[in-house]
């Protein structure tokens, strides 16, 4: 088999890699963590990472180095978080999270100007959503607290970033990168409540396939993205 033509062609990946997701979400639900899920998880980002190099045309390197750095971070959490009931075990994969977050930050980021106006009503929303999730989960965070609050920063400077880039690439890639951080939070907002709170109804088959879901549309939003000119926004 050819693999870069296969990994070129965003068909047969999106088949290949929802099959693989729903794979590992059937094995979460129904299957021993050890060592059935050491053996489906890593193969979604691993297959994501190999789309990622294949398809993308980033004019800057240190862009391909951001994203490329940031699913290895990602891969590693997925790895470490497995063992999610080990406190060290969930203090490393936050840390990584955080990380890959921050990674893609620097990715999202462009040098275009934008109005503060734009950004005023939206900065309001995602902060009131980031205080009401930490209020919901503060009980149950303990040692926790600062490391998570630093992480949910993370989400929301994310989430700015992709906002942003609203005129400044195609609408395909900014709509899918878009909702690729929405699902994102989504899911990193029900692990969060899973973790330091109480049990949810469906919560992990939900949380893997929101985060599974989210990735895929980030990277296929990174290699659909082409740079168009500067428009004005209002």
């Amino acid at each position: 088999m050819n693999m870069p033509g296969f990994f070129k062609d965003k068909y047969k990946f999106t088949i290949l890699y929802f099959c693989v997701l729903g794979f590992d979400v059937l094995v979460k639900l129904c299957c021993p963590a050890f060592p059935y899920r050491y053996i489906s998880k890593p193969p979604i980002l691993i297959i994501l990472s190999l789309f990622y190099f294949f398809n993308h045309s980033e004019i800057k390197r240190s862009r391909f180095r951001w994203v490329s750095l940031g699913l290895f971070c990602f891969l590693l959490a997925d790895i470490v978080l497995i063992d999610v009931e080990n406190t060290i075990s969930l203090g490393v994969a936050l840390a990584l999270v955080s990380l890959g977050k921050l990674l893609f930050c620097f990715r999202f980021s462009h040098k275009f100007d934008f109005q503060v106006r734009r950004l005023l009503p939206f900065s309001i929303i995602m902060f009131s959503y980031t205080f009401g999730l930490v209020s919901l989960v503060y009980d149950g965070l303990k040692g926790f607290f600062i490391p998570a609050l630093f992480s949910f920063f993370i989400s929301l400077l994310l989430f700015q970033f992709a906002y942003l880039r609203k005129g400044v690439v195609n609408n395909r890639s900014y709509w899918l990168v878009f909702y690729g951080v929405l699902l994102f939070m989504i899911s990193e907002g029900l692990m969060a409540i899973k973790t330091f709170r109480t049990d949810l109804p469906f919560q992990d088959g939900v949380i893997m396939f929101t985060y599974g879901s989210a990735m895929y549309l980030l990277v296929m939003g990174m290699v659909t993205e082409r740079v168009i000119r500067k428009v004005n926004l209002f």
